[in-house]
């Protein structure tokens, strides 16, 4: 299982760089810019995970119970 720190005030770009992982959960859940790496190099270097869910009108919620169904600890999420 996999397990870490997801912080939500850190960028894409720096998630996807420590846990790879993450990109596959953000693409499942429909944020598909994340496989592309002009995306992530441009966008995903000033883009936080809250944000992205917003902009594509995702539950911040389900990104946040699938990361922690995957064993990450999440922190700085406003619902907590």
């Amino acid at each position: 299982m996999t397990t870490g720190t997801i912080d939500l005030s850190k960028t894409v770009y720096e998630l996807v760089t420590a846990h790879p992982e993450v990109a596959d959960i953000l693409y499942g859940i429909g944020l598909k810019e994340i496989k592309n790496p002009a995306m992530l190099n441009t966008a995903g270097r000033f883009m936080t995970i809250p944000k992205g869910a917003a902009l594509k009108k995702v539950s911040l919620d389900e990104i946040v119970a699938q990361l922690k169904a995957l064993g990450f600890e999440v922190i700085n999420d406003a619902g907590e």
